[in-house]
């Protein structure tokens, strides 16, 4: 193919990892590939359409994340993963999973048992995988996990949020400008608030916009401080924005600011994991000079993505290294 996802911008010890995949979708074959360091890995039908319309493959995604992996795998590490699978492609049924449910995974394959219950409707102290190791990311996507979604805490402290997001989610028909428009309002607001922030494309068709918290901060107080932001947004740009949760109920033209991801086991795509959106957009992290000037989401997918991050280099560990908010004067702030 022409158009090919993953290639010429993974680092040389990836280059062989490139070339034994490239290989067995070239053969139209099953195989085993070995890792850098040494471990094995079963490989099935790597030249299956994940993206029909786009001839885009298993193997393509797989080539995808052995290149972008040097930045993807700190965003994940220690995280836990809840899968959601699509074995027939993006236009397949897809289902969620939880928990690992996996008999004999490969060696090297980090699967982790989380005490205490952390979800009413689950089972207590069951096992899920966890982020961070490149075989872990590898076998996710050889069983047809297209995204990366990790928890918002980490298996050390999983009562304990590292950041929060608001996710701002255009209605049907609401332009990626507004979009932009509702973000540019959510850092000034922060800004204000002396609040560091991290944008990112969803990879589908919304922003999502990181703040991380001090160790210690509970989930609660995480989306607490959301709410409060996405309200204000909205009550003070009716036109634009919204914290209706009702899609029916929703205005015309605005953009969902939606602080409900903050909760305890639910996910968000990672930055740079790919998206089963029918471009195959990759949740690309931005500057906010870029969010100011104006960008198309369109634009970061599968085949492009994997150059910008080489040129920009990893603009998402400003999350891991910025000061976190404090979210005690925050509140006091906004009494």
């Amino acid at each position: 193919r022409e158009r090919e996802a993953g290639g010429g911008e993974a680092p040389p010890a990836l280059n062989n990892l490139l070339e034994q995949l490239r290989t067995l979708e070239d053969a139209r074959r099953d195989g085993t590939i070995e890792l850098p360091d040494g471990s094995r890995l079963g490989i099935t039908n790597p030249a299956k359409l994940f993206w029909p319309q786009l001839k885009l493959t298993k193997g393509d995604l797989l080539r995808y994340y052995v290149t972008v992996s040097p930045y993807l795998l700190p965003a994940v590490a220690d995280r836990p993963l809840v899968m959601k699978r699509f074995p027939n492609g993006i236009d397949g049924k897809a289902f969620y999973q939880q928990r690992s449910r996996i008999e004999n995974p490969p060696a090297g394959v980090r699967i982790e048992t989380i005490s205490g219950d952390i979800d009413p409707i689950d089972e207590p102290d069951a096992s899920r995988f966890v982020g961070g190791s490149l075989i872990t990311l590898l076998f996710t996507t050889q069983i047809a996990a297209i995204s990366q979604d990790p928890w918002f805490s980490r298996v050390q402290s999983p009562l304990e949020a590292d950041y929060v997001a608001i996710d701002l989610d255009p209605g049907d028909g609401t332009p990626f400008s507004t979009v932009l428009d509702v973000g540019r309002l959510v850092h000034d607001e922060l800004a204000a608030l002396k609040v560091p922030s991290v944008p990112k494309t969803s990879g589908s068709s919304g922003l999502h916009i990181y703040i991380p918290l001090a160790p210690g901060t509970t989930y609660e107080s995480g989306m607490l401080f959301c709410q409060i932001v996405a309200t204000v947004i909205a009550s003070r740009h009716p036109k634009i924005a919204t914290v209706e949760r009702s899609v029916r109920a929703r205005r015309k033209g605005t953009v969902y600011v939606d602080y409900l991801q903050n909760i305890l086991g639910k996910t968000l795509a990672t930055a740079y994991s790919a998206r089963a959106s029918d471009y195959a957009g990759v949740s690309t992290p931005l500057t906010w000079k870029e969010v100011f000037d104006g960008v198309d989401p369109r634009d970061f997918t599968l085949v492009t993505a994997p150059a910008r991050f080489a040129q920009v280099g990893d603009l998402w560990a400003k999350l891991r290294t910025s000061k976190p908010a404090n979210l005690e004067t925050v509140f006091r702030k906004y009494k």
